[in-house]
């Protein structure tokens, strides 16, 4: 065992100099641990859901070559870190070794069953082989390691549900969590992929802080989103339109809100250029939380500038205290959510 790690896993940068390892073009994935990390055998990788539908569209659908990339890029940079998207997921595994001078908040043993609630992106990651490929559901089963810094944050697999559903919910944790920060009574809420797994996780939180008052209204573009949405039945109206063409959603909105416009937007949409539909279905002084990792900074500050629009635009930060167990809760909740959740996960 090596001694001598920084916290925030600095000592596993190769290049370049003085990068954090989410920033690192390169990370040091090699064993033996420093006396601060914890080696996890890996299970399985939950990809980004707009990293895993870039990689599948660059291969033209076919999944082997999806596995072949995943391993290409694991193998230059140490990590699982989507070039073009820059995002990466998170994973599955099971405790092997523990540093002795790490903090172990979780009051970790081996042989504990834990998913990384930090992104993939950052943390050191060793493939051996692919194993299978689940694209339904952005899920890749492989053998290999992975190495855990004192500053990362975890959740420990709840006994209560199959491994990969808390792998699923957990991987969207952030969401539900800041959710239930921003809704408030009264609202009108848009929610852009409501259909997907973050936004109909979303969508229950934001049901419980409504019930019966303002409006909660879901845009989706897909058939199969839309009837995922009506079988769970929290929105108050579905719009079928694509998030890609700001007008068309600015009218739909306005449409079904009396020109209110929303006064919280959330966009869970894995795909780029949905950052104006945002921000012009919010009102002025409405907030704007971009969860989904498709989203551009430049062109959302630019084209709130461009509107004029001085919406509150928040990035989405995937960390909330206590966010691990928020979301498992809502799944646990809501009985009807959980089955949906369980036909795609389990």
């Amino acid at each position: 065992m090596r001694n001598g790690g920084c916290r925030f896993g600095t000592h596993r940068v190769i290049n370049p100099a003085n990068a954090l390892p989410q920033n690192a073009k390169k990370v040091d994935n090699s064993l033996p641990i420093f006396d601060n990390e914890i080696l996890i055998d890996v299970d399985t990788l939950n990809v980004d859901s707009a990293s895993f539908r870039q990689m599948k569209e660059a291969c033209g659908g076919d999944i082997s070559k999806v596995g072949e990339m995943i391993k290409g890029i694991v193998a230059e940079r140490g990590k699982q870190q989507n070039p073009v998207t820059g995002s990466g997921g998170m994973l599955l595994g099971t405790v092997k070794e523990i540093g002795p001078k790490y903090s172990n908040k979780k009051n970790l043993k081996v042989g504990d069953k834990i998913a990384s609630l930090v992104s993939l992106s950052l943390t050191p990651l060793k493939i051996e082989k692919i194993i299978e490929i689940f694209p339904e559901r952005d899920q890749v089963k492989i053998k290999g390691h992975a190495i855990l810094f004192d500053s990362g944050i975890l959740a420990k697999i709840p006994s209560d549900m199959p491994e990969t559903l808390a792998l699923a919910v957990l991987d969207v944790a952030g969401a539900p969590a800041q959710a239930k920060n921003l809704v408030k009574p009264g609202m009108n809420v848009v929610i852009i992929g409501a259909g997907g797994k973050s936004g109909s996780i979303c969508c229950a939180v934001a049901r419980d802080i409504l019930g019966n008052s303002g409006k909660l209204i879901a845009i989706q573009p897909s058939e199969k989103g839309i009837q995922k949405i009506k079988t769970l039945g929290y929105c108050d109206e579905i719009l079928q339109v694509n998030a890609q063409s700001p007008v068309a959603c600015f009218e739909a909105v306005k449409k079904v809100t009396d020109n209110e416009m929303a006064d919280l937007v959330i966009n869970c949409a894995p795909v780029s250029d949905t950052e104006m539909s945002s921000i012009i279905c919010a009102k002025d002084s409405g907030t704007v939380y971009f969860f989904t990792m498709a989203t551009s900074f430049t062109k959302a500050a630019l084209g709130a500038e461009g509107i004029g629009s001085d919406a509150l635009l928040i990035i989405g930060n995937g960390y909330a205290p206590n966010h691990d167990e928020i979301a498992l809760d809502v799944i646990r909740k809501h009985p009807e959510l959980r089955k949906l959740f369980e036909e795609q996960y389990v």
